[in-house]
Formats: C-alpha cells, sequence, structure tokens
C-alpha cells in the first residue's frame, strides 16, 4: 500500500511539473523572439521546420497561423523604445518608413491576443491604407481616443504590436536585427 501511494504522488508530483513548465513556455510565454531591433523581437525559426516544440506551442497559443521566414517576417513589439511596458491608458507614436518587403501591416492585440475591439472598426494600419508624409515617411498614433490621419485605436490594460513583413527583401532574412523598422514613442498617459 505504502509503494501505491509513492508511485501515485510521483505521478501527481509529475504531472503537476509538466503542467506548470507547459504554462511558462507555451501559454505564459510570449510571442517575442530571439533577434531584437529597437523595441521589435522576432524568430526566425517562426513557421519553419526548424522551430522546436516551444516555439511551436507559443505559436499554436499567440500566433494562430505563421508562414516561413520567407514569406513573412513577423516582428512583436511589448514595450516602447524606450523600454517602458505598452499601456493603453497611454497614446503613442509610431514613426518610419516603408521596411523593405513587398508589403507589410502593423496591428495592435490586446494582453488575449486577440484584435482590440472598437467602434471605428480599425485593427490595423498597412502599405496601402497608411497615409505618408511629403518625404515618404509616415506617423501612426495609437490612442484610445480618436485622431487625425493614421490611427490605430487601443483599450485600456496592456497591448502588443506585431508588424508583418510580406515577401521580405533578403537584407532582413540576412540581418533581421538591423531593419529600419518604425520607432515607438510614448506621448502622454492618463
Amino acid at each position: 500500500m505504502r509503494r501505491a501511494l509513492k508511485i501515485a504522488a510521483t505521478i501527481a508530483i509529475g504531472i503537476a511539473l509538466g503542467l506548470a513548465a507547459t504554462w511558462v513556455t507555451a501559454i505564459r510565454g510570449t510571442m517575442s523572439g530571439d533577434v531584437s531591433d529597437g523595441p521589435w523581437s522576432t524568430s526566425l525559426d517562426t513557421g519553419s521546420s526548424e522551430s522546436g516544440p516551444y516555439l511551436r506551442a507559443r505559436i499554436a497559443v499567440h500566433g494562430l497561423l505563421a508562414l516561413s521566414r520567407e514569406e513573412t517576417v513577423y516582428y512583436s513589439a511589448l514595450h516602447d523604445s524606450n523600454g517602458g511596458d505598452l499601456a493603453g491608458d497611454c497614446s503613442y507614436r509610431l514613426e518610419g518608413r516603408d521596411p523593405p518587403t513587398r508589403w507589410w501591416s502593423i496591428t495592435a492585440y490586446g494582453s488575449d491576443d486577440f484584435l482590440i475591439l472598437n467602434e471605428a472598426n480599425l485593427y490595423s494600419i498597412s502599405k496601402n491604407s497608411v497615409a505618408r508624409k511629403a518625404d515618404g515617411s509616415f506617423a501612426i498614433t495609437l490612442s484610445k481616443d480618436k485622431t487625425e490621419g493614421n490611427w490605430i485605436p487601443i483599450a485600456r490594460g496592456p497591448f502588443n504590436l506585431t508588424i508583418r513583413l510580406y515577401n521580405p527583401a533578403a537584407e532582413v532574412i540576412a540581418d533581421p536585427a538591423h531593419v529600419a523598422l518604425p520607432t515607438i514613442s510614448k506621448e502622454t498617459c492618463g
């Protein structure tokens, strides 16, 4: 009887440790990657056969779908360019130029990894929808309050951003840490 209890306790502890490890690596883990470019991070193994079981689990939980790096490179941002957490109580300004890719989009997601619901039904800005300045650069405002021009609505609470580079140039794949991606500046909080 004592031996059976030890075996049952060992199995219960093993199951508990396995569930805890899964929660930490797949559920609680984020889609941030091993390559950083300012506030943005990526993993070139996303969507590839080289990705390990933990990355595949994170993609299944947080990313829903991932194409290979030859088709799309995904960068995520959880922080602004100064390292502060992205928070829906603040407003932010993204500034940049078209990255070296055939097409791109920037989307805001809530802490639940879903689109942030809003009355304007705006969820992202893309290469085709962004209004540019005369010099070709663009500025995008992220705030809970409607603004004129390029605007992505956010809501109270933490959020993250994803920029997708579809059919990226060879230089993106060769050196993902030095792509000219938009800066993320906190403007106001309150």
